[in-house]
């Protein structure tokens, strides 16, 4: 059974776990895998824990994956590759759009053809592309799929 709820701190070992495994996978798509940074580093640098919306999602009481949103923008959002495919990110997707209406943002790593997918099918469309520094890893170039929702 899924369960999406609010992030509570004995959550971090489990987010930290799903998106350790999950940023690997996330870089791999963009050929960044030399950018990965743990949770322990990134949550700091990119302020995760500032986040209005911060979401869990629960699979057979276990954390399954994250999400992390303001009220414009879904920022975050990681599930372990175990718990690809079964509707885990999707989950935390609609629970963020259903608790911050107002989201209309996503920005997708160019080359993350499931996380566009799965935004794609909630209504998002491509709307720019955009070439900066990886925030939380000035040190990498990146580009940026910025998806937008009417």
């Amino acid at each position: 059974m899924l369960i999406i709820r609010p992030y509570r701190p004995e959550d971090f070992p489990g987010i930290e776990r799903v998106h350790d495994r999950a940023r690997r996978v996330e870089l791999r798509y963009a050929g960044l895998e030399d950018a990965f940074l743990p949770l322990r580093i990134a949550a700091e640098r990119e302020d995760l824990f500032a986040y209005p919306g911060l979401f869990v999602a629960e699979l057979g009481g276990e954390i399954a994956g994250f999400a992390a949103c303001t009220q414009e923008e879904l920022a975050w959002l990681y599930v372990d590759p175990a718990h690809f495919r079964k509707g885990v990110g999707r989950a935390l997707a609609e629970h963020a759009l259903q608790c911050f209406p107002g989201i209309r943002r996503v920005e997708v790593l160019s080359g993350n053809a499931p996380a566009q997918a799965l935004y794609a099918r909630l209504g998002f469309v491509t709307a720019a592309t955009e070439r900066g520094r990886m925030p939380g890893n000035e040190a990498f170039s990146v580009q940026v799929d910025c998806m937008e929702r009417c």
